[in-house]
């Protein structure tokens, strides 16, 4: 059976975020991932870990000014020393949380960078991370993002992410696939497991097109689950998703799971 982590920068909205992990547990959910920690003291969340039993799957790296519109450093030039401090802020974070799993976001394409000027920037970025990140025991994922959601940013597709991971070469490389960006930007999604399954990190779930529960739209996601236990997938599912209603309302597909 799949292990499903709630995520909780979208799930439970209904309650401050560090209410949320007794909320996630409370559902039935054994793990849980967010997209950033750091407005929170690190102790304060691994005691809401501790005290709901729940697993902490997986967290981003600092992304840069995220309100003034960055999504990531590792391609940016001139950003090096802040994308290395990122990288010893997560260690110190994914420590405290027990965390093995962490996404390094790409960036947008700055202005006037060439592409591969760009990518060589983020090829070296992801191979000095994941060296790090190895010395804790801990693995660096990266992620496409589709370009409706994310106009701009450099990694759109899955097949783009896996060469990068076999150029870099480092067993603790990881892609996260994220059937909801992957299913816009590229679709026949088993077959895409398939072909990548050996370097898939971590996976995350949401309806097309509208990023709701996985229980409607293009993706059949019920068959997609059966399938991931016949080939052997045992990592988590992160529901990366935003719910139509109260979060514990639209909870109906995972108690079919379940």
């Amino acid at each position: 059976m799949p292990r499903f982590a709630a995520n909780l920068t979208m799930m439970f909205n209904e309650v401050p975020f560090l209410d949320r992990f007794a909320e996630a547990a409370s559902a039935g959910f054994a793990g849980v991932e967010f997209l950033f920690p750091y407005e929170w003291d690190a102790a304060a969340i691994a005691e809401r870990l501790r005290a709901s039993e729940l697993t902490q799957v997986l967290f981003n790296m600092p992304p840069g000014d995220w309100a003034a519109g960055e999504r990531g450093l590792a391609c940016l030039p001139g950003r090096e020393r802040e994308f290395a401090a990122g990288v010893e802020t997560a260690i110190a974070y994914a420590r405290a949380l027990d965390c093995r799993r962490v996404h390094a976001m790409a960036g947008l394409l700055a202005a006037a960078t060439e592409r591969e000027r760009a990518l060589d920037l983020y090829r070296r970025n992801l191979a000095m991370a994941a060296s790090r990140l190895a010395e804790e025991g801990m693995a660096l994922l990266i992620e496409p993002i589709n370009t409706r959601d994310m106009p701009g940013y450099l990694l759109n597709h899955q097949r783009e992410a896996h060469e990068i991971v076999a150029d870099i070469g480092l067993p603790n490389l990881k892609v996260q696939m994220d059937f909801y960006h992957a299913q816009i930007m590229d679709g026949d999604l088993w077959r895409l497991f398939e072909a990548h399954q050996e370097t898939v990190g971590h996976i995350q779930i949401a309806s097309v097109p509208e990023r709701h529960e996985p229980d409607g739209g293009e993706v059949n996601y019920p068959w997609l689950f059966g399938e991931l236990d016949a080939a052997g997938y045992d990592g988590w599912l992160g529901c990366e998703y935003r719910p139509r209603g109260a979060t514990r309302d639209g909870l109906g597909w995972f108690a079919r799971q379940r």
